[in-house]
């Protein structure tokens, strides 16, 4: 996605497309490797070197607030972000520590079980296990 492309995602979800945030969402819409705060954070400060951590942070709570990245709590250490917010699951391999996604078609997701009051807002279905990673380092 090109930077204009990227303005107009933002508008389109409500955000105004301010420098550092526009560089977020890029950043997040170029990296599948679903990237942490620190990340991001060290990954743009060499051409951002006014941006801070509290201000990656604070844009990645404002954009999974407007539903354009989700927040991933697949990893017991970080939290992780994606730009991909359409139904997928994540694997993680233990090994390595590396997260995929996993094709996932809605009608894949179970039904919710309970009262009838529950109101299904956001699912996330993680897998774990190895991909390989011990194969190609020997």
């Amino acid at each position: 996605m090109n930077i204009q492309e990227v303005h107009e995602h933002l508008k389109k979800h409500g955000i105004r497309p301010l420098p550092h945030k526009v560089a977020i969402m890029k950043y997040l819409l170029e990296h599948y490797n679903h990237p942490t705060i620190e990340n991001i954070y060290s990954d743009l400060l060499p051409s951002m070197p006014t941006l801070s951590k509290t201000t990656v942070y604070n844009t990645l709570k404002a954009f999974c607030e407007k539903k354009v990245v989700c927040a991933l709590s697949i990893d017991e250490k970080n939290q992780r972000y994606d730009a991909y917010t359409h139904v997928h699951a994540h694997f993680r391999c233990k090994k390595c520590g590396a997260i995929y996604d996993v094709p996932l078609e809605e009608s894949d997701v179970p039904p919710c079980r309970g009262p009838a009051e529950l109101m299904l807002e956001e699912t996330q279905i993680y897998f774990l296990g190895t991909c390989g990673c011990q194969k190609k380092n020997g």
